[in-house]
């Protein structure tokens, strides 16, 4: 099956993308209503969030440019140091921007 990538062809797959992901959030709340939340889930849960994360984020440092290395060594060192998302997202972003434009 093939859609044409003219603009009701982009519309289209926008639209089904944004089904799947409708349904699989919808469908992965709707499963946890039925599990007790122990310490144990909780763990899990958390330690699955990291894992999602280090696995977008390690292939982009190995086969990324200087800019990708420096935004993850600066996010890394800005999390370590501060403990806050937010302004270590926005150091590294900031860090990729100066070693590409500079570099």
């Amino acid at each position: 099956m093939t859609i044409e990538t003219t603009s009701i062809g982009t519309l289209v797959l926008i639209v089904l993308i944004m089904l799947v992901t409708l349904v699989t959030r919808l469908g992965g709340v709707f499963a946890m209503s039925f599990v007790k939340i122990s310490p144990r889930v909780e763990s899990f849960i958390n330690a699955m969030a990291s894992s999602v994360l280090i696995a977008i984020i390690v292939p982009m440092a190995v086969s990324g440019d200087a800019g990708a290395l420096a935004a993850l060594v600066a996010t890394a060192m800005t999390m370590l140091a501060i403990r806050k998302p937010l302004p270590a997202i926005s150091v590294g972003m900031l860090a990729a921007a100066l070693v590409r434009y500079f570099g």
